[in-house]
């Protein structure tokens, strides 16, 4: 991890989100998710520019592109088994078979890193923007 840190890089700004938006999820009732990127030219991770935060899992699919991939933060609030409410916080790792292999690398290479900066508890692969609708029963047997 020691390199990817070194290539990679995160304002402050976008550290400070992350941790606010991991902290004011943990009791959410609603989903909610954010959507990351790397811009090619500095090798920053950054909130998407629109800097939404999504409430529906349709939503996030219908602004996947089809030829990028992206890191998406998702808490998403569900009642187990057991009645108790659980609220996993997670990290897609949306890496279309379509994208580019130097965009792939780039992307997986910054995974690990972008996983432990973020605190997730799970990483979630993911081919396409119809996957994010599964989403649910995928968490429920996490």
């Amino acid at each position: 991890m020691a390199s990817e840190s070194r290539l990679y890089t995160f304002s402050q700004e976008t550290k400070d989100h992350l941790r606010k938006f991991r902290l004011g999820t943990s009791r959410a009732n609603e989903p909610q998710a954010v959507i990351y990127l790397i811009d090619k030219t500095t090798l920053e991770i950054k909130q998407d520019e629109d800097k939404t935060v999504y409430k529906k899992l349709q939503d996030i699919g219908d602004d996947l592109p089809d030829h990028s991939p992206r890191f998406v933060l998702l808490s998403y609030p569900l009642t187990l088994p057991s009645g108790r409410l659980s609220v996993p916080y997670v990290m897609l790792f949306y890496l279309p078979p379509t994208c580019n292999s130097e965009l792939r690398m780039l992307y997986a290479s910054a995974k690990e890193l972008m996983r432990n900066t973020a605190e997730v508890g799970k990483v979630i692969e993911i081919e396409s923007a119809d996957d994010v609708v599964g989403l649910p029963q995928q968490l429920g047997a996490a």
